[in-house]
This record gives structure tokens, sequence and C-alpha cells, in this order.
């Protein structure tokens, strides 16, 4: 099967590998690129520092007090984490509402968090921890920039109809995903692969237009390609 991959080229190249290694052909088609902001580091003193992203690995390397005890949204973001140098990490489900709770059953209400994030983030885990008593600061420290256009070969593939599948990781890269596709012309071709997506969420604006959607059993890389081959079926 031959699966277009919209992920970030950091992170495009690794799942190209995964799929190959399950026989399948990947196309990478990154609809954005993942850049620092340049935005300063908020002052004050953290009880504990929460990340969503592996990507905030750099932001990490920055931090001087390296014993602080570190929220991780899942395994691959707590990699990244302690490959930061941070020894002490809690590690969530995958998910945001998974990562609140933890951070909820570990910590009494009315301690500091430094949310280390993207620009574009969502509300959670921030909106329910600090429902929950806690004092939350949020560091925009990188963002998943636009790509301007789809390459060459996934515009040729997804006209010609070779591509089954397309995975999209989040509900931002979908809309970029829909938009740039649009762009190119392609929006009557999007209706023969179908689209394997990490959440409900990430499949909602697909879904509004009709296409055909699969949703991964739980929101990680994991469970993503694990529902391509059932998806193909």
């Amino acid at each position: 099967m031959r699966i277009l991959v919209t992920r970030a080229a950091e992170d495009a190249g690794r799942t190209a590998q995964r799929l190959e290694a399950m026989g399948h052909d990947a196309v990478i088609a990154p609809v954005t690129r993942i850049a620092p902001t340049g935005a300063p580091r908020p002052s004050g003193i953290w009880d504990a520092l929460i990340v969503t992203s592996l990507h905030a690995e750099e932001a990490l390397r920055t931090l001087e007090d390296r014993s602080l005890p570190v929220f991780a949204v899942g395994e691959r973001t707590a990699a990244a984490v302690r490959g930061a140098g941070f020894g002490t990490v809690a590690v969530a489900e995958g998910d945001a509402v998974s990562l609140s709770a933890l951070v909820r059953d570990r910590l009494p209400p009315g301690r500091t968090l430094l949310h280390v994030t993207a620009r574009h983030h969502k509300d959670e885990p921030a909106l329910s921890l600090r429902a929950a008593g806690f004092r939350v600061v949020q560091w925009e420290a990188y963002e998943a920039r636009a790509a301007e256009r789809l390459p060459e070969a996934a515009v040729a593939a997804l006209r010609a109809g070779r591509i089954d599948a397309v995975l999209h990781y989040s509900r931002r890269s979908a809309d970029l995903f829909l938009r740039l596709a649009g762009e190119a012309g392609l929006s009557p071709f999007l209706s023969g692969p179908v689209h394997v997506c990490l959440s409900a969420d990430v499949a909602d604006p697909l879904e509004a237009l009709g296409l055909p959607v699969r949703l991964a059993r739980r929101p990680e890389e994991d469970a993503l390609l694990a529902a391509v081959p059932a998806a193909l079926r």
C-alpha cells in the first residue's frame, strides 16, 4: 500500500521508515515544519514542567535546573525529555486529558507549572489544571510553520489515485492539508484514499467534507499505524 505522510519533515522520515518496515510505500508530504519561535522563557520559579511534544526538547536544553520533575504526554515525548537531561519524568497515556489527570494525582493544587508548548496549542491540559487550582504558565517555544505547497510527487500521486491512505496527526495539520490540496486542485481526488487520524478532533474537518475516515484506538503513533491495515481492508 502507498501511504501519504503529512507530518512535519522532522518526523516524517522516521514514520516513513516504520511504514516501509510494515511493507508499505511511504510518500512524504509535510504540511508543516517545526521551528523555534524565539519567544523568551517566562521568568519565575517552577514546581514542575509540562511537556506535550518531543519538539520541546531544544527549549528544554536551555533550562538550567534539570532536577525539576517533568510531566510528559507520552513515551516518545518522555524520551525527548530524558534526552534533554531531565531524570524525573512521569508519563501520561498520550493525550492531554490523561496528562492533566496525572499532574492532579501527583501534585497538590497551588503549584506553579511551566508548560513548554507550541505557538498553536489547544486549551488542554492548562484549562483543567487551572480549574483544579494550579498556576500554569505557558512558554510558546516552538511552532509548526505552514508549508507553502504540497510536494510535486505527492500531488501527482494523489491526482493519479495512487495513494491508498493519508496519515493525519493533528487538527491543524489536517486543516492545512485540505487547504494545500485545494490550492493544488486536488479536492476531487481526496475521497479515494482513507484518511487515518490520530483522534476524532483531528478527523473533524475531513469528516465535514464527507471523506472516508478511520481513527486510531489511542492518540499515539503506534495505534495510528496499527489502524492502517484495518482501514485498507
